[in-house]
């Protein structure tokens, strides 16, 4: 997403440590959780089951970055 034509830029306001859930991943990208879920297990995603799955924002920019049409 591009800041200069005012949409809200995911990968600047990142902590990279932190963990995120399918359903804030979700709500972040504005898709399902279920499409969340079909990327972990498509392998999109790389994700973590701690009691529920958890992304790094680390592998959320990765996942990003590969699946962008940007080139």
């Amino acid at each position: 997403m591009d800041d200069k034509n005012g949409q809200r830029c995911i990968l600047k306001t990142m902590d990279k440590d932190r963990l995120l859930t399918a359903q804030e991943i979700a709500k972040r990208l504005r898709v399902s959780e279920r499409s969340v879920m079909r990327y972990i297990k498509a392998k999109k995603l790389r994700a973590t089951k701690i009691g529920q799955w958890r992304i790094k924002e680390t592998d959320l920019v990765k996942f990003l970055r590969a699946y962008s049409n940007k080139g």
